[in-house]
């Protein structure tokens, strides 16, 4: 939920609320606004001195629910009212969003907030990302470390029988053996790499991580995959462990790279790294001044429907032979810089979103 900036001119009682991610809207008995939050200003796209005077019921698809809720609030029959609405835009789109009435501090105020219901459906669904994402890591140390010594002992075991053995076809059972355990022994060590690594902090530069991640990602397909750039240069400097931005940002483009295989083969695919500052940001229940957005957009044929909701797990691929950890491993990484990874797709389009906190 994008902040709008403090106007000036704002009855003083009321500037605290410019501060709020949420719509407010301040009335009197009437119905008629008094003050229109920043917010309420960008959401609607019309300013504060066109609102204030006017019938807030005019703002709303059903302009008589809000008279009704006002009826009821001005004659004590509640205390708070919520309930759900449709805000008119000046280019007449509805926006969902959910009302609340409360009492104002002086006599025959009315305080009415809202909040659209995409930002609720967002914050409700990040908070799931974050519930999951720790049951994950509690779950993959856990599971890593029952695995890792039974493997020592099942390979020690098929060494040892290797050396007993004559037969050439039990030794390639063995061989079968140490080569699946070394496998296990190699996905357990990447679960477990996070939580291992050593968090190094210094200077990042967003940029210089991207360049390397593309070089890396030509490297590997150097004649049918185009990488173009769309860098806003303005971004600053910022702490934080650039191997493991490095690592987050590759494992997502790779993941891309390897989605195009059929756009590869006609010679089309393409991947988008752009960068952005977002100002005013609210993610991970905290309100940020300014926070950095790195989008990685393919041209893909998208995230299976089957999988959108779980592509972060562990463990969960929608490609053949994936490990499922890319992503994990990325989420990870970037919850330790206190952001967040989005990811909107659709057939076509593929749009992973980084937020990271500015200073």
């Amino acid at each position: 939920m994008v902040f709008g900036k403090k106007a000036s001119g704002a009855n003083p009682r009321f500037q605290s609320f410019d501060l709020l991610s949420t719509l407010i809207a301040v009335v009197n008995s009437n119905g008629s606004v008094l003050f229109a939050n920043a917010g309420l200003e960008d959401a609607l796209g019309t300013s504060r001195r066109t609102l204030e005077g006017s019938q807030f019921g005019a703002c709303f698809h059903e302009p008589q629910v809000l008279r009704t809720a006002i009826d009821g609030a001005s004659s004590n029959d509640f205390a708070t009212l919520r309930y759900e609405a449709f805000l008119r835009r000046v280019n007449h789109e509805l926006m969902p969003v959910q009302v609340t009435l409360a009492h104002g501090d002086k006599k025959g105020e009315l305080i009415i907030e809202m909040s659209p219901l995409e930002h609720q459906v967002r914050q409700d669904r990040e908070e799931r990302l974050i519930d999951q994402a720790q049951a994950n890591k509690e779950l993959i140390r856990n599971l890593a470390h029952e695995i890792k010594n039974p493997l020592g002992g099942i390979r020690g075991a098929a060494q040892l029988l290797q050396m007993e053995v004559e037969s050439r076809d039990l030794i390639e059972y063995t061989q079968v053996i140490i080569h699946e355990a070394d496998r296990l022994q190699t996905l357990v060590d990447r679960l477990l790499a996070p939580h291992r690594r050593p968090h190094v902090v210094g200077d990042v530069n967003i940029h210089e991580v991207c360049e390397r991640v593309r070089s890396v990602i030509l490297a590997e397909f150097p004649r049918d995959l185009h990488i173009e750039r769309d860098f806003d240069v303005s971004i600053p400097e910022f702490r934080g462990d650039r191997e493991q931005l490095i690592q987050a940002t590759l494992n997502i483009t790779h993941n891309a790279a390897q989605a195009l295989a059929e756009r590869r083969a006609a010679g089309d695919a393409q991947i988008t790294f752009k960068t952005r500052i977002a100002r005013q940001v609210i993610f991970n229940k905290q309100w940020y001044r300014l926070a950095l957005e790195l989008h990685v957009i393919d041209n893909g044929p998208g995230v299976p429907d089957t999988i959108k909701d779980r592509i972060f797990y562990p463990l969960v691929s929608g490609r053949e032979g994936g490990t499922g950890l890319g992503l994990t491993l990325a989420q990870t990484f970037v919850q330790q810089h206190h952001g967040v990874i989005e990811c909107d797709s659709v057939p076509g389009r593929t749009d992973f979103k980084i937020l990271i906190p500015l200073p």
